[in-house]
Parts: C-alpha cells; structure tokens; sequence
C-alpha cells in the first residue's frame, strides 16, 4: 500500500502496452494463416490504443460461462466501445470443446459481431488460446470479466491471476469472487442466489453489467487528475493487490498445505517407523480388534434432560469386550448455515450394574438448537491414527 499513485499507474500502462503489442502480432499472424488479404494484416499491426481502457474475457466457451453476456444488446455495447470521450477495447479469447456444439455457436456469435467495420477496431478475438497467450492477458488487461451461471463456476483461478498484476475483477458472486469480493476491490453481477437458466434473469444481468460499466467502471478509469493518473482506479488497483493477492496465491495455498498437511503426515509417518515400525505395527493390531470386536458393539437406553439452557445426555453403550480406549463416543449434528458439523464428545462417567464392559456416557450441549438435532454416535479412536480416513466405521444410536 506504500506504492505511490506514480508507480502503479506506470505499472499498469506499462502492462497493458506489452498486451496491446502481443495482441497486435497475434491478430495480425491469425490473419495470415487464414488467407486475408495484406491490407487487414498490416492493419491488424496497429490496432487497439495503449492507453484505452482494456477489457479481457478469455476461457472456455461453454453455455454455463455466458461469454456472450456482453452481446446481449450488440448496439449498446457498439455504443459503450466507440464512445470518442471514453473508448473501450476488448480482448476476448478461448475455445469451445470439439464436441460442444454451443459453445462453438458462441463464438460464431462474437465473430459475427467482430466482423461488423464499425466493430472491428475496437474488439480482437485471439484463437488458439493457450498458457501463453492467458499469461499475457491475466497481466495486460485493466478489468477481467467473468459471467458465470451460478453456482456452475467451481472456483475461477484466471481472476486470481490478474490480481497480483493490478488488474481489477468485475464477475458474477460465484466461485472465489463470492468470497473474495467487496466494493473497495472491484465490481460484482448477481444476488448470491441461484436462478437456473431464466433467460429473464440472465437479461436482468445483462442490462447490470451494462449499467457498472457505463457508470462506475468506465467513468473510474478516465477521471484523471492534472498528472493523468485517475486516483480511484489506482486506489481500487492497490486495495485488491494488497487485500486479495496474498490470500487467492499459489504461495498461500502451498504453504498452507505445508503447514497443514505434508509436515504433519511426515512426523505422522516418522512416529510410526519408529522402533521398526511399532507404532504402525500397533495400529494395525488395533484395526484387526476392531474389525473382529466391532459387529458386538450396541447401545442402549438414551436419556434426555432439558432446560432453558442446555440439553443433558445419557446413553448406555455396550463394547462387549473391546477396549473403552478404542473407540470415541460423541454427540454429533449437522451444521448450520454452513458451518462445520458439531461434534461433542461424551464422556465416560460410571460402569453399568451387572453389565460387563457396559458403561454410561454423558454430554451437555446449549440449548440453543433443538435436542433432536443430536445423535449419539461411536467411532474408531487412536492417537495419531486419521479418523475416518484411516478407519471409517461408524456406530449410530437410533
């Protein structure tokens, strides 16, 4: 955040420049693989501006992604492109599969538009979207564009990449963008609800993406003070890098799995070889007991006792000859408004009259949500051992 406005915007211009060069080459190389004459090939060497805001969408063409969102009303969109105050370029990119007969009808439907003379300054279409051309985009362009059909977008990496490049996100509340997204950071399309393929909704979202762009994004871009620098923009240009960039990253992510994961399975795996494996040796004993013990293992009676503040439970539990530190008696219900499932363990607090190795196990939870949200449930315990994933049984109270 200690970058001056200066800095940014030279970063930013420079950037878009090195896209607006490699766009120039690319379109003009398209060109003459496909047989077009030499004046539309020498034409194509100069096009776009660099210093005219740059929009990009490039991905996969596929219906759920709605990358023709933006051609829902061609005229006002030729409108919003060739404004003489306030011009807009678009650099669109991406393939449709082989076999996605939709997809492939959605890029026609650009290169129709693109077509257009009144259209075609303003507006390349890159084919043979790949690693490369992405790195140039995710890095050149001032917004990514991103109109995915919720809840369809599984995350949305291209986004993330173009933070750290200063570019800003103007997507649907769908993937990463529903959880990274606030106003100081870029631009959001939707209502975080889920609304099918209503072609009425998907114009709704059209006519909004429209209005951000003619009032908000547009406007923010050329306000500019007496250096030339438009200060909204960079500020929103320095919120996003510095709020989203360090946690949307691949060094977040591989560091977290660090920490998280790989170190803890190594001193996992470093305990169990220890002493020529007897600790591994001594877990596999323990699921071969269970495997053998476990059909004997039931419940009994469950008590309930409730009041204004907390619900009180009591169940008898039978482990026929199976060692009480085997296994984990616990309260268990689903989250709420999701949150993670909430799990109580019970504890052991006397042994059963008559009873051999039957015992009561007792837990208090608030009284916060209903007493029939719980169930008491065993399961396999043994330090160090990952439960369930190294041992799945499960014994429900019913």
């Amino acid at each position: 955040r200690r970058a001056p406005d200066t800095r940014l915007w030279q970063f930013r211009t420079t950037a878009r420049l090195s896209l607006v060069e490699y766009a120039r080459d690319q379109l003009s190389r398209q060109l003459a693989a496909s047989g077009a004459p030499p004046d539309a090939i020498d034409a194509a060497k100069h096009m776009f501006d660099p210093n005219i805001l740059t929009l990009g969408f490039a991905r996969r063409f596929a219906s759920y992604k709605r990358p023709n969102m933006l051609l829902h009303d061609p005229e006002r969109l030729l409108r919003l492109l060739t404004n003489p105050q306030r011009p807009v370029q678009l650099i669109m990119a991406g393939k449709a599969h082989p076999a996605d007969q939709a997809g492939q009808a959605l890029i026609q439907e650009w290169t129709h538009f693109i077509r257009r003379p009144e259209v075609r300054p303003h507006v390349i279409f890159l084919s043979d979207y790949n690693m490369l051309l992405s790195e140039y985009l995710v890095q050149g362009v001032d917004v990514w564009i991103n109109t995915p059909r919720r809840p369809w977008e599984a995350c949305g990496t291209s986004g993330m990449k173009v933070l750290v490049n200063g570019g800003i996100n103007l997507s649907e509340l769908d993937g990463w963008w529903a959880e990274a997204y606030t106003p100081e950071v870029g631009w959001a399309l939707g209502d975080r609800k889920e609304h099918g393929d209503d072609p009425a909704w998907d114009a709704t979202e059209a006519d909004a993406l429209y209005d951000l762009l003619e009032r908000e994004v547009i406007p923010e871009f050329y306000t500019r003070d007496e250096q030339g620098i438009p200060n909204a923009w960079v500020n929103r240009m320095r919120e996003s890098m510095a709020q989203l960039t360090p946690q949307f990253s691949a060094n977040r992510t591989v560091r977290e799995y660090t920490e998280q994961h790989y170190l803890p399975a190594a001193s996992a795996y470093l305990a169990r070889s220890a002493g020529k494996g007897a600790s591994g040796a001594g877990m596999v004993d323990w699921m071969h007991e269970l495997e053998q013990k476990w059909a004997g293992l039931r419940f009994g009676e469950m008590k309930l006792e409730s009041n204004g503040e907390q619900h009180a439970f009591e169940v008898q539990v039978y482990l026929d000859d199976l060692d009480t530190q085997a296994v984990r008696v616990e309260l268990y219900a689903n989250g709420n408004d999701g949150a993670g499932p909430e799990r109580v363990e019970m504890k052991r607090v006397r042994q059963l009259v008559g009873a051999i190795n039957g015992y009561a196990y007792y837990a208090a939870v608030p009284a916060s949500r209903p007493a029939t949200d719980y169930t008491a449930r065993l399961i396999p315990h043994r330090d160090g051992v990952a439960v369930p994933l190294e041992a799945g049984r499960i014994l429900w109270q019913r």
